[in-house]
């Protein structure tokens, strides 16, 4: 009988990470994070060569192995499981339908912090809505939302979009959270904005001329680095 894939990844994975372990790194690497979460102490490019041989020979997943297996990173003590959960949901964005937008949301809401938040939002959460558009309407709803990873994830999602960007909802957006006290939301509104400059600048700096009085000192500066 054939063994699930979910499991037989699982096993793999942390067969894998837990024999490559360092723990002087792992220090290092919870201090840097403000010692929020445990690390195993694998750097990226040992992450990355780790994953080949985990995922090596494995089929693709279907949306409901998606799942199970990166809830089940998240569960895991150590960063580095988010990580490849994260990596992983990028290299499948095409596989989940509309309604895996609940499990990101779990994702971005638990055990919340930049380097995992920013990742699912530019390179999965973005890639879901531009697949599925009927979630620009969720971005719409998260942009106001009290949590201040779903802000910052609806700010981000079209990072990557270029000239498919969705200005109205892009500038929206900025403008709602304008007067946002929190460093992670002001700092997206500025590398969303810069972001787009390379598209638009023009339209970038209409925007600042119409609206930067409203914006944080931070939002504009990063907003304007390459205007």
């Amino acid at each position: 009988m054939t063994r699930p894939l979910a499991d037989e990844l699982l096993d793999r994975l942390v067969r894998a990470f837990t024999a490559a372990r360092d723990p002087e790194r792992a220090e290092r690497a919870a201090a840097y994070m403000r010692d929020q979460f445990a690390f195993l102490g694998l750097s990226a490019p040992t992450q990355r060569t780790l994953a080949r041989g985990v995922l090596a020979g494995l089929p693709a997943p279907t949306e409901e192995e998606l799942r199970t297996v990166v809830l089940a990173c998240w569960d895991l003590a150590e960063r580095e499981y988010q990580y490849f959960a994260c990596d992983w949901l990028r290299r499948h964005v095409a596989v989940p339908g509309p309604e895996f937008l609940a499990t990101a949301r779990t994702l971005i809401t638990v055990r919340s912090w930049w380097d995992t938040v920013d990742p699912l939002a530019t390179r999965f959460v973005g890639g879901l809505v531009r697949r599925h558009p009927r979630l620009s309407a969720e971005m719409d709803a998260w942009s106001a939302e009290e949590n201040l990873w779903l802000v910052r994830t609806a700010i981000l999602h079209q990072l990557n979009y270029g000239a498919e960007t969705d200005t109205d909802r892009l500038f929206g957006y900025c403008t709602r959270q304008a007067g946002h006290r929190d460093f992670f939301v002001r700092k997206a509104i500025g590398w969303a904005l810069r972001q787009y400059a390379r598209t638009d600048a023009d339209a970038v700096r209409h925007y600042l001329a119409r609206h930067g009085d409203a914006l944080s000192p931070l939002s504009v500066r990063e907003a304007s680095k390459h205007l």
